[in-house]
């Protein structure tokens, strides 16, 4: 299991005893200095006192834990208009919408997508792009969001 997967497994638990949806953990190693961002959502929304609460709890257990080696940043954050897509789950959810799709490698010569997610498989995802579906393995993707259209 990757960092970012022991992470998610080993606070999931307390962030949802506390009445919030854990959306995701990103794990961003950047030498010595590490971030660990985590992603809460709740039915009305978030706001810095959520944020301040959950920082609170995960941080005493991240320090009694200690599953990351040398210093690092948490950040707690409400997943935003631009809200981050971590499961195949996500992906349904925002059926219809136009999301971005960052590839660990190329499909079809190109790692980026920009397109309306139309549907999920088991293993995958369709989106539409100007009219050409791309079939994206989920395990191939790296990163993905919601594109916030106003």
């Amino acid at each position: 299991m990757s960092k970012q997967g022991n992470i998610q497994a080993l606070i999931e638990p307390i962030v949802t005893s506390m009445g919030y949806e854990l959306v995701g953990v990103e794990f961003l190693s950047q030498g010595r200095h590490s971030i660990v961002r985590i992603y809460i959502d709740k039915e009305n929304g978030i706001n810095i006192d959520d944020c301040s609460e959950v920082s609170g709890q995960v941080s005493a257990v991240l320090d009694v834990e200690d599953p990351i080696t040398g210093e690092y940043t948490l950040e707690v954050s409400s997943p935003g208009l631009d809200r981050p897509l971590f499961t195949l789950a996500h992906f349904e959810k925002f059926k219809g919408q136009k999301c971005n799709v960052r590839m660990k490698t190329p499909v079809d010569g190109r790692r980026k997508f920009v397109g309306v997610i139309q549907s999920t498989t088991d293993t995958a995802v369709l989106i539409d792009v100007d009219g050409t579906a791309f079939e994206l393995s989920f395990n191939m993707i790296d990163k993905a969001n919601i594109v916030p259209e106003f």
